[in-house]
């Protein structure tokens, strides 16, 4: 499956769905496209080629894999268990993959819909940002069966650097649950070194250019130490979006009785931002909240 042509649809093509599906073109496959503005889906053909449908069902009636990359729970079912979604079309034996971040509880239903539609699912939310889409440096945590998996790494792999199985439906969501408590105390982290080092009179280049070469070293370090030295934000990955993401963790972590103190902490400065007016800034925009309240 992984060696031929492919007819592929993708659902959803904002900042990491657009050139997500350009690499699945760029691969050689037949692909697809929808996206709730029209206008979008047809200027991706007209990039890439391929084809785009008026409804999700459309763009997915033959497709050997739908992917999916929306932006929340409610979404996803809007484009798939709901009327004109892609179950309603997909022909038997079709493998349905979700790229967006949701919730663990979403993709077992995902995956219990699919099954009773003889259809196959894997969770697939992904990290690295638009930079590792648009590069095709992604990191993908998936959930779901082994030889549903194997059909489909490789074709994942075209724009991802590493593509893992973590378990069955839901682990992939859970792995990324991991993911973004782990960055929220990163960033907030990084922030107050660089708040504190302003504050003591170094040269924050200088401090960066030592630590990130030891054990303070991170990718958040390498790659938004310049930005943030800089107070430019507008880039990078939503603070809106992290909140939708941090909410998912919490909500999670209550489900399983996990103490996540940093991760409830930082999701509140993260709400303290958004009332700056910085709902669509970097989340490395924690540090202009530090300055703010000097």
């Amino acid at each position: 499956m992984t060696t031929m042509t492919l007819n592929l649809a993708f659902i959803g093509l904002g900042v990491m769905g657009y050139p997500m599906a350009g690499h699945l073109a760029s691969a050689g496959h037949k692909v697809c496209v929808y996206n709730r503005t029209s206008s979008k889906a047809k200027q991706w053909t007209e990039t890439f080629g391929g084809s785009f449908g008026t409804t999700p069902a459309e763009a997915a009636k033959d497709a050997d894999i739908v992917f999916c990359c929306v932006g929340n729970d409610d979404d996803v079912r809007s484009v798939t268990i709901a009327e004109n979604g892609v179950i309603e079309s997909m022909k038997a034996g079709s493998i349905l993959i979700d790229h967006t971040t949701a919730s663990a509880e979403l993709a077992i239903e995902l995956d219990t819909a699919c099954r009773r539609a003889g259809l196959h699912f894997i969770d697939a939310p992904v990290s690295g940002g638009q930079q590792g889409a648009e590069n095709g440096k992604l990191t993908i945590m998936c959930g779901g069966e082994d030889t549903v998996f194997e059909k489909t790494e490789a074709i994942m792999s075209s724009y991802a650097q590493a593509v893992t199985l973590m378990g069955a439906a839901g682990a992939g969501q859970l792995t990324k649950m991991v993911n973004q408590i782990c960055i929220a105390g990163l960033v907030q982290g990084l922030s107050e070194g660089l708040y504190f080092a302003e504050k003591a009179g170094l040269d924050q280049n200088k401090v960066i250019d030592v630590i990130s070469k030891g054990a303070a070293g991170s990718w958040q370090m390498v790659n938004r130490h310049q930005t943030m030295i800089s107070d430019q934000y507008e880039h990078g990955f939503a603070v809106d979006w992290m909140r939708k993401d941090l909410d998912i963790c919490l909500n999670q972590g209550r489900k399983i009785q996990a103490k996540l103190p940093v991760t409830a902490l930082v999701d509140q400065f993260y709400s303290e931002v958004q009332a700056m007016g910085g709902g669509r800034w970097d989340t490395s925009s924690l540090l202009k909240r530090l300055k703010a309240t000097d």
